[in-house]
């Protein structure tokens, strides 16, 4: 018969415990900094203490893609684990490219919803996994599986594939599969789905008012089609769901209702559950942050995703280490947790890292070419003016705002306007006028002036369904004497903003293959042949397209 256990012998393997489950708690976090190089202070965090991974960031870490490839190895060196760790980052396509410029541009999710292709969206998705592989990132925060029924959602747009629930679970499943066979694991976001709120999670907490019939009908039918093909990760929305919480005011990351229940009972997912960004407004910040923190880990999420704010990340690690020695850590969820973690770090060190070579390579670049030429949409032509035939010397007034970033999770404002690029390339008279995001009564009134003498107008929109200036520049034009084509060159919606447009066309972006596309098919090189993945409130609905 053994003795029984002294004191002392209890106190060490209390102690010994909480150490483990501290050790494990702390090892939920995927960090992130600043600096294109790893700073030393990282450096030891990886090497001594228990890490899930690192977010890379467009605006803190991403140069070219070598230094990106660099990066990774440092990150990957110095865990010196014998799995590798996780590194995500969001490389979404079309407004959403944080890999950089060296990446392939790919328009995004809305475009390829615009070709409706499944196979399309397998062969994209797959070229981007590539490219991560190459580059060293492992998990792919996407694809967003949010709907696009709402067209005043400041955060989605085209991030969506469209607004039919079906079509768009097809779509998902399909970038599942492409991603996911580069050896990338794919980031189903954002569950149980945003894209019908008002407002943006990184400034307030959204409400979604659906109810549970709704839910399943609408919101969950991308998610669901995610998880049947695969996908190893779910990313949470910061969203008020009371039909699934019975709390108006209670963000989905922080639901056992919605983050185990939903998302583990009754959707079946196994996978990993990881937060949206710590650092977003639609959940608690500064001191109160870390009581959402554990709230999240209570409702059943496996990784926390934390922002490059050393600051807040020394809070929250201080908050995890108290409350694992306070005993506040449900210390086998924190096991299963880890246990799904080391799974999906299994599942990726059976692939290889592919060459530097094939991010931005000539059959990726093509591919880009073909998706934007396949997604581009004729919504209206009632005075048959295209394809457009002109004098060489007649001119083009070609106008666009500003690219800038509608949202937190946008990278827009990284590339130069190039509307009169792309129809310069079939044209030798095209002069180039560059508006403010929101153009002032006088700056419409200058342009207004200055397009008199020429022969056609092509003005695009990035968001004049919600900035009213854009709309009142269209407005303007269409009474100044040329005929005017107006080009939705983000969401289709801006078409219900300027409704007296007779020539109308989306691109679905901005980025060089998508302007090019169109500055092609408006001269009537190349056809029309995308379809609206989301309808025009009160003028066209989803799937409308002239074949031109």
């Amino acid at each position: 018969m053994s003795p029984a256990p002294t004191f002392d012998g209890e106190v060490r393997d209390a102690v010994a415990k909480r150490h483990d489950l501290t050790e494990t708690v702390l090892g939920s976090l995927m960090i992130a900094f600043d600096g294109l190089e790893l700073p030393a202070a990282v450096e030891e965090r990886l090497a001594t203490t228990p890490t899930a991974g690192v977010t890379l960031f467009r605006f803190s870490n991403v140069g070219d893609p070598a230094q990106i490839r660099l990066l990774t190895a440092a990150i990957q060196a110095a865990a010196a684990t014998p799995l590798p760790l996780l590194i995500a980052a969001d490389q979404e396509g079309g407004q959403l490219i944080g890999l950089g410029e060296g990446t392939t541009p790919f328009a995004g999710n809305m475009a390829l919803g615009a070709a409706g292709d499944p196979l399309l969206v397998e062969r994209v998705w797959r070229a981007m996994g590539l490219e991560l592989r190459a580059l060293g990132v492992n998990v792919n925060y996407g694809p967003v599986c949010d709907l696009a029924t709402n067209p005043a959602n400041p955060a989605i747009g085209i991030r969506s594939f469209g607004d039919d629930p079906n079509a768009v679970g097809e779509l998902v499943a399909a970038a599942v599969r492409g991603l996911q066979s580069s050896g990338v694991a794919a980031a189903l976001k954002h569950f149980p789905g945003i894209g019908d709120a008002g407002a943006d999670s990184h400034h307030e907490l959204p409400l979604l008012a659906a109810d549970r019939d709704a839910l399943d009908g609408r919101e969950l039918v991308p998610f669901r089609a995610g998880i049947a093909a695969g996908a190893r990760v779910v990313m949470s929305a910061h969203l008020a769901v009371p039909a699934l919480t019975g709390d108006p005011g209670l963000p989905s990351t922080l639901s056992p209702a919605v983050m185990d229940s939903l998302l583990r009972g009754e959707l079946g997912f196994s996978g990993v559950s990881i937060t949206d960004a710590l650092d977003m407004g639609a959940i608690a910040q500064g001191s109160n942050q870390v009581l959402d923190v554990l709230a999240a880990l209570r409702a059943g999420v496996d990784l926390l995703l934390t922002a490059p704010d050393p600051d807040a990340r020394g809070r929250i690690e201080a908050g995890l280490r108290h409350a694992a020695a306070r005993g506040l850590v449900d210390g086998s969820a924190a096991r299963a947790s880890t246990a799904r973690v080391r799974d999906l770090r299994e599942w990726l060190s059976g692939f290889d890292q592919p060459e530097l070579s094939i991010v931005g390579s000539a059959p990726h670049l093509a591919l880009a070419k073909e998706l934007a030429a396949r997604a581009v949409t004729l919504v209206r032509d009632d005075i048959g003016l295209l394809p457009l035939a002109l004098a060489p010397t007649d001119r083009i007034a070609a106008i666009m705002p500003t690219p800038t970033d509608l949202t937190p999770a946008d990278t827009s404002s990284t590339v130069a306007p190039g509307l009169a690029s792309a129809l310069r390339a079939h044209h030798p008279a095209v002069d180039e006028i560059v508006v403010g995001h929101v153009p002032s009564v006088e700056e419409i009134a200058a342009v207004r002036e200055r397009v008199r003498g020429h022969r056609l107008i092509v003005v695009g929109t990035t968001a004049a369904f919600t900035a009213r200036g854009q709309a009142a520049l269209v407005e303007a034009l269409l009474t100044a004497g040329p005929p005017v084509v107006t080009v939705a060159l983000r969401t289709p919606f801006d078409l219900a903003a300027y409704p007296a447009s007779r020539v109308h066309a989306s691109s679905y972006g901005i980025l060089h293959p998508s302007l090019e596309a169109l500055g092609a098919a408006l001269f009537g090189k190349t056809g029309f042949p995308g379809r609206l993945p989301a309808a025009v409130p009160g003028l066209y609905p989803t799937g409308h397209g002239l074949v031109r």
